[in-house]
């Protein structure tokens, strides 16, 4: 079972909903302010509805970086992203995506997401969880999609799954690195440290929830490169068809952001996709990343 970081509050208990959306996977928390310390009672409420429905959506949180940071650090210890020049400043724990460019030079990343992955697959420790704050939206588009891999690998064809019993495959950071521009702006150049901080790893194709027991397809498209021990068309083959059975529609919930959103998703159940928006709205968010286990 993952440890989850408990920490004794006297904090004052609050009252709640938790919504499920009517969608595949998601529920909405009602009435939770996090600005406010969490009673030990309300996280394990909270906790548990993670569990339940994979992702969470809290409404309106005015918080600030360090309420962020504090709320997340509950579940676990937070991951520093290898871009450092997208570190909120003072805050090394909070990534910023964003499309926006200041003094020519881009603020955040902004073309993160725009192929459908699980956050951090690609280090030896994945992420357990990610939570992103929504700072500043566009008029249009900015929606993300997150697909169930639970439900992806309940589904497939049964000789799908019995060619996947075993198998491993190899993560990689820079899998698809040179592939993504956006507004014409390639990704920074990774420096010989930076490099060091990504080396490829293996995890198993289908990895159990750690603390659900559930089982679930552990492969993406845009850090996985191929699967081991087999021929290189026959895992190129067996990786297309896993990509387009992962994201079927019954699969995925779409969310479609208001202002000052936190959405709360499970790495280990979900992948997820950024559907963008368009170059001359601008979007800011502000993500924290919980680490994982090792993937079994």
């Amino acid at each position: 079972m993952s440890a989850v970081a408990h920490t004794t509050t006297a904090a004052s208990a609050q009252s709640f909903e938790v919504r499920p959306f009517d969608a595949p996977v998601g529920a909405e928390i009602i009435g939770l302010d996090l600005t406010r310390p969490l009673s030990d009672d309300d996280f394990v409420r909270v906790h548990r509805a993670h569990l339940d429905h994979a992702l969470l959506v809290f409404r309106d949180q005015r918080i600030t970086p360090e309420q962020q940071i504090a709320f997340s650090r509950r579940f676990g210890s937070l991951q520093i992203h290898v871009l450092k020049q997208f570190l909120l400043a003072d805050h090394p724990e909070i990534f910023i995506i964003s499309n926006i460019v200041e003094n020519g030079q881009p603020i955040g990343l902004g073309d993160a997401g725009k192929f459908w992955h699980s956050d951090l697959s690609y280090k030896e420790l994945p992420s357990l969880g990610s939570m992103l704050l929504a700072q500043e939206l566009p008029e249009e588009g900015g929606d993300t999609l997150f697909a169930s891999q639970q439900l992806a690998y309940e589904t497939p064809p049964a000789e799908l799954r019995q060619a996947l019993d075993g198998k491993r495959a190899a993560h990689s950071y820079t899998a698809r690195y040179a592939d993504e521009v956006f507004a014409g702006i390639r990704r920074p150049t990774l420096t010989e440290a930076q490099l060091a901080e990504v080396k490829s790893v293996v995890h198993p194709v289908v990895r159990t929830h750690p603390e659900t027991g559930r089982k679930g397809l552990f492969v993406n498209e845009n850090f996985t490169t191929h699967i081991l021990d087999i021929p290189e068309e026959e895992s190129r083959q067996i990786l297309a068809e896993l990509y387009a059975h992962s994201a079927k529609p019954e699969f995925i919930y779409r969310h479609q952001w208001q202002p000052h959103d936190m959405v709360f998703w499970d790495n280990r159940a979900l992948i997820h996709l950024a559907t963008g928006c368009p170059s001359r709205l601008r979007r800011r968010m502000h993500r924290t990343t919980i680490q994982g286990d090792v993937p079994f």
